[in-house]
């Protein structure tokens, strides 16, 4: 799975406004299986959503 950065890295609460991951997440990211990296994927949508995002991934 591609890095799901989009150059904003802004944080709100260190959750990422730009990809809705946190910043252990980032951290983490290359060493995640891509099971976690969908699973962390779907936790950062759900962000994104709760705080009202208006950034857009990449696609």
């Amino acid at each position: 799975m591609k890095d799901p950065c989009i150059s904003v890295c802004k944080f709100s609460d260190s959750i990422c406004l730009g990809c809705g991951r946190s910043k252990a997440e980032i951290k983490a990211w290359k060493k995640l299986d891509n099971a976690e990296q969908r699973m962390v994927m779907a936790e950062a949508d759900m962000r994104l959503i709760s705080l009202g995002s208006k950034a857009r991934r990449k696609r």
